[in-house]
């Protein structure tokens, strides 16, 4: 039936573009001017940011962009392609504690931490015009980019669905008329590959089809070795370099169509396989009463007795219709998706083995996403670009179903082992529907001040259903008779944005601009598998406030872009652990934050050039009656708790109100720089560096001295011969072989740590043509 209604869906969307009357322009707006903030070429930056594509002097939002060569160097050494990003431009982060398959998004310190397979997320990401919802959508690769957008701040008004934090936007290589490819290969350390190519051009004559085909694959070494040698529950067994590696392969195949001179139809197809290892827990590694990381910690040494070796793997399949129709002085765009995953992640969620921490502290579970399948249809009709007053119209309906189960421990042990119990897991269904109607105008004022409005109403409506309770192995139901199995919640709200804009000249702008952001309710169902109740959140919602200057100086050799902001969240959702270890959801009465984010391009001659990039941010949470459950074993806190602190039972409850959001770095610090030396006119030498540097960060919403990091850095290097497209070079990411903790595991008296990737070397070699 699903399946039924998305091919009707996309016929539907296809049809009502193609029916359309006559007078052709496609979705391309014409070239920004030159005279704008510009890249290494001297071309116009233009982005998208408010659906068109503008010179990003004229855009009242702040926007960073990332090009591919950033990218490329990034992901060097085989790292994901979407943890890579963290604090790369200024106010974003993104991590994770379940590996590759679930990375977190978070932008001016809005984020969410749940790791729940059906969490919902302030930030949204968008691949070509499509919405990733799913937090296993999020993870799907970004290769053969043409651009990356990260829009700060509510982005209520036109993009897919709503978001209180921003957007992450992936725009890929587009086909071309004309032949285009680019490729980039590396290998280095651990056996690390990377593989990132894109090849395209016309298939008739006429120009008028043309494909894109794109590929990545990745791959590195199992280099992490299981040195427990007792006796495992589950039959997990020990070795040398059983963990830790991985293999990414990925295509896309675009084709594009021009049948007639009025309609322009895009269809894109992608698909994923991905096995790997699951985020490695290092039990014991954080060090009671410091946050300091020992640098010579062992990160190729793990004891794991559960787990089997923390096995990662799943495969994701997609498809999309974008179908662009002028209809003489308006244009119609549809875009219909279909989005399907499914696969599995396990891990030794303790760390290490109980026998070598006095006997206690056994864990292990698994989340399965049994199925996947999600649509969606948005059109948008909107005016010509160039017209002093431009608008835009359109809708989306967005759906999204899962079965998900969760496997607990007893679940995985051998029969007759203390604790097996072959009936301890759940299936949870869930659905998520969403619709909003939308609408913006933008009118020039005068020939140099522009106001732009925008505004939505949105419904978001989520249900999780308990399909299969956790029970005992004799099959007696636990789960609480009067919990419920079935929870649905939905709100419909506004949201809006407003702007001015006021552009001195081609060089020189300032814009201002509020905007309202809202965030559906979320259910919270895992804890299921611990017989406890659903937690849920109502919506939250975002008022953000923020103003900033756009500037390029001395012909584009100085690019200096400064935003100030503040917002408050309402109702703003929030996640901590239970006992079990399970996430909670709960809300807190507001949370407020405030910074501001810079952006420097520096290019003192043709061959020599610098980027810096820095944010300040502080936030804080504002509820006096909001608490966390802290980490605790045995009645004894695990780590030293800086804020009062109840104590029901043998669990603690830590005060949150005025500490800092998870994840929001206080400030964040990049740099890059790359030197060219001439050696003939078409042969040159070159080397570049990047780094990053991060300060005061909490990873869980209670204070602690141990759960926090405070001046973690990498730094990586590139050097190497260019000649003409081509590039040939060596490189080194986290040079300096700096230990920096990324996650933590707080539950129990674990005191687990998730680390960065040791230092990579290898050689790489980039070329293109057109």
């Amino acid at each position: 039936m699903r399946t039924t209604r998305f091919a009707s869906a996309m016929l539907a969307g296809a049809a009502f573009a193609a029916i359309a009357p006559a007078a052709f322009a496609q979705d391309a707006a014409p070239a920004a001017p030159a005279a704008a903030a510009a890249d290494d070429a001297g071309n116009a930056i233009v982005v998208t940011a408010e659906r068109r594509q503008e010179n990003i002097m004229s855009v009242p939002v702040s926007v960073a962009v990332m090009k591919p060569e950033l990218l490329h160097n990034l992901q060097a050494a085989g790292a994901d392609t979407l943890l890579s990003l963290a604090g790369r431009v200024p106010s974003l982060n993104v991590e994770s504690t379940t590996g590759r398959i679930f990375p977190r998004f978070y932008i001016r310190g809005l984020g969410n931490i749940d790791f729940y397979l059906g969490a919902s997320q302030p930030v949204s990401v968008i691949q070509d015009d499509v919405v990733m919802e799913h937090v296993v959508l999020k993870s799907n690769p970004a290769f053969d980019i043409a651009q990356v957008e990260v829009l700060r701040g509510p982005q209520g008004s036109l993009f897919g669905r709503n978001t209180t934090a921003g957007i992450v936007k992936f725009d890929t290589a587009q086909p071309t008329a004309t032949w285009a490819g680019q490729a980039s290969a590396s290998w280095g350390s651990r056996n690390s590959v990377n593989i990132d190519a894109g090849v395209g051009g016309p298939l008739t004559s006429d120009g008028r089809v043309s494909f894109r085909l794109s590929g990545l694959y990745q791959h590195r070494d199992n280099w992490i070795n299981n040195t427990y040698t007792g006796v495992s529950d589950d039959g997990t067994k020990p070795g040398n370099n059983v963990m830790g590696g991985f293999n990414e392969r990925d295509v896309r195949l675009q084709l594009l169509a021009q049948p007639t001179e009025t309609l322009s139809l895009r269809l894109s197809g992608h698909y994923r396989d991905y096995d790997g290892s699951a985020s490695i827990f290092y039990r014991g590694s954080i060090q009671k009463g410091t946050h300091t990381v020992p640098q010579n910690l062992d990160l190729t040494n793990v004891a794991y007795d559960e787990g089997g070796n923390n096995p990662q793997a799943y495969k994701t399949k997609g498809v999309s219709l974008k179908a662009v129709q002028d209809i003489g002085s308006m244009t119609l765009t549809s875009i219909t998706a279909y989005e399907a995953s499914h696969g599995s992640s396990r891990g030794d969620t303790d760390g290490g083995a109980a026998a070598n921490f006095g006997g206690a502290g056994f864990g292990e579970s698994r989340g399965v996403l049994r199925s996947l399948n999600q649509w969606s249809q948005e059109v948008r009709l909107a005016s010509p670009d160039a017209a002093r007053f431009k608008w835009q119209l359109g809708g989306i309906y967005f759906d999204s179903r899962d079965y998900t189960e969760f496997d607990q421990r007893g679940y995985f042990l051998n029969a007759g082992a203390p604790g097996a119990n072959p009936n301890n897991w759940v299936l949870l269904h869930n659905v998520n529907t969403s619709w909003a109607v939308f609408g913006q105008a933008s009118y020039d004022l005068t020939e140099k001040l522009r106001f732009t409005a925008g505004a939505r109403l949105s419904n978001d409506t989520k249900t999780t259903t308990l399909l299969k309770t956790a029970d005992t192995a004799a099959g007696v139901v636990t789960f609480p008779a009067t919990a419920a199995r079935n929870v649905r919640l939905s709100d419909t709200q506004p949201s809006f944005d407003a702007s001015l804009l006021y552009r001195a000249n081609s060089d020189l702008s300032f814009f201002a601009r509020v905007a309202r952001g809202f965030r559906g309710p979320t259910i919270q169902g895992r804890s299921a598998v611990f017989n406890s109740p659903f937690t849920t959140a109502n919506s939250e919602k975002n008022t953000s406030w923020e103003a900033g200057i756009k500037s390029a100086w001395l012909d584009n050799a100085l690019t200096f872009n400064l935003t100030g902001f503040y917002y408050t969240v309402t109702d703003i959702q929030l996640n901590g652990n239970d006992s079990n270890g399970s996430g909670v959801l709960f809300n807190a009465d507001k949370a407020v934050g405030y910074g501001a984010e810079a952006e420097v391009g520096l290019r003192p001659s043709k061959n020599l050039r610098f980027d810096i990039g820095v944010s300040v941010l502080h936030t804080e949470v504002k509820d006096p009656n909001v608490f966390a459950q802290a980490g605790s074993a045995g009645g004894v806190l695990s780590e030293t708790v800086l804020n009062p602190v109840n104590k029901v039972g043998a669990n603690y409850f830590a005060q949150i109100n005025g500490n800092s959001l998870p994840n929001a770095p206080r400030f964040n610090l990049n740099l890059s720089g790359r030197y060219d030396l001439p050696l003939n006119d078409d042969f040159k030498a070159f080397v570049g560096a990047d780094f990053n540097l991060q300060g005061y960060t909490m990873y869980v919403p209670y204070k602690t001295v141990e759960y926090t990091s405070d001046g973690n850095y990498e730094l990586g290097a590139k050097a190497g011969f260019a000649f003409g497209r081509y590039e040939l070079a060596v490189f080194a990411r986290n040079l300096t072989n700096k230990r920096n903790l990324v996650g933590v595991i707080d539950t129990s008296n674990y005191r687990a740590g998730i680390y960065n990737d040791p230092r990579t070397i290898g050689v790489s070699f980039s070329g293109s043509f057109r």
